[in-house]
């Protein structure tokens, strides 16, 4: 079975490319809109890697952080932020908040894909 990615993005457009993205090297991709559908996609699926945007609907990505690393049956699997927030300690937040790595957008795809392949062989650890 391939490794399934959780996509926690509001934007349709970098759903599609991350889903292209994710195809291209054969992980199965779980799409969230929402902070909340997140968290529930997380819980039903137990992905191996999420990508979470920060700036979400509802719940923003921080508290999607802070609830999935504060929940024993998710707080293993590595969050990376894909996020626009850019600025100057924006990825201290994501890390205070819980994220394993931080790529600002625009990304560099295989950069991206090359920290999901180590997480998805160190088994998310």
């Amino acid at each position: 079975m391939n490794a399934q990615i959780l996509v926690i993005e509001d934007h349709a457009e970098n759903r599609r490319i991350l889903r292209d993205l994710l195809a291209s090297a054969r992980y199965e991709m779980v799409e969230a809109i929402t902070g909340e559908d997140g968290l529930r996609l997380a819980e039903s699926h137990r992905p191996d890697v999420v990508l979470m945007d920060i700036e979400l609907p509802g719940l923003d990505g921080y508290e999607v952080t802070r609830r999935m690393k504060a929940n024993p049956f998710l707080r293993h699997i590595p969050i990376i932020a894909v996020t626009s927030y850019a600025l100057s300690g924006d990825d201290q937040k994501a890390f205070q908040a819980g994220c394993d790595a931080y790529f600002a957008k625009p990304y560099d795809p295989l950069a991206l894909l090359t920290k999901i392949r180590e997480y998805v062989a160190s088994g998310g650890r």
